[in-house]
């Protein structure tokens, strides 16, 4: 492929490598939508707001009005914003976008994105793991596991109901941990514990009763649920659970190639 050329957007311009900042593998209104859809995503710019004029943000970037409408276009196919005519750009979705490849640490995510990512544990015991939770870790049935459950926050604001069920060996350290510890993968990796592999499965799911009382929503409500299974250096696995994500607030995309055609780690 041309350095000049992405998938799915066609050919660079050349005002598009001319803006600072810019270069053929990282153009310049990638960048101003991923800033525009994180302050968006923040409560910078409302829902039903209308955004600035695209001449006041290419000025506030120092960028062209051609690379501020790419940015804003690439936002209007991801679901963000809309035009409408005499009107502007409108903000339609807050929307937050997470690549299949860093799905094995929500924080980590978040900060790489400027929010702040938090959360609190609801409960924390251990049990007999049952055929389902044995398969996935490759335990005997039975075996002892420790399952966890938090309330996962970007900005103080609730996104994610995280269930997790871990395997005997990181199971103590899991436990010696805060409740309102903002990174478990950050946290078991200082302790030695690397996640290099994972699988996930996305579908939707009614709320439970416990899901609607732990996010504040109605019984029933659609949530985006994404599970996952993760593993060591040595194929140990490490952890096996689901995340359940309020509507409206995140979204995974995926980005494949001919030369890349296996897409298990990269957006909703």
């Amino acid at each position: 492929m041309p350095v000049n050329q992405l998938p799915g957007s066609g050919l660079l311009e050349e005002a598009d490598l001319a803006d600072a900042g810019a270069s053929p593998a990282h153009p310049r209104y990638y960048a101003i939508a991923t800033e525009l859809q994180r302050e968006i995503a923040t409560g910078a710019f409302a829902l039903g707001s209308v955004l600035p004029a695209e001449h006041r943000l290419a000025a506030r970037f120092g960028v062209s009005r051609d690379t501020v409408r790419k940015a804003l276009e690439r936002l209007q196919q991801r679901g963000v914003v809309v035009s409408r005519h005499g009107v502007g750009w409108l903000v339609q979705s807050s929307l937050h976008t997470q690549p299949f490849s860093v799905l094995r640490s929500f924080a980590q995510w978040a900060q790489n994105r400027g929010l702040t990512p938090g959360g609190r544990r609801v409960s924390q015991e251990r049990g007999f793991a049952t055929l389902d939770e044995a398969r996935t870790l490759h335990l005997a049935r039975g075996a002892a596991v420790l399952r966890v459950t938090r309330v996962r926050t970007l900005d103080d604001r609730p996104v994610m109901l995280e269930r997790t069920t871990y395997a005997p060996w990181v199971a103590a350290v899991v436990e010696s941990l805060p409740a309102d510890v903002p990174s478990v993968v950050a946290a078991m990796e200082q302790a030695g514990i690397m996640m290099v592999f994972g699988q996930h499965h996305i579908d939707a799911v009614p709320a439970s009763s416990d899901d609607a009382r732990l996010l504040a929503i109605r019984r029933s409500s659609p949530l985006l649920r994404v599970r996952r299974e993760t593993y060591g250096h040595d194929g140990k696995a490490i952890e096996h659970g689901e995340d359940r994500y309020l509507p409206g607030t995140i979204q995974f995309e995926v980005d494949s190639s001919a030369a890349n055609a296996t897409v298990g780690q990269q957006l909703l």
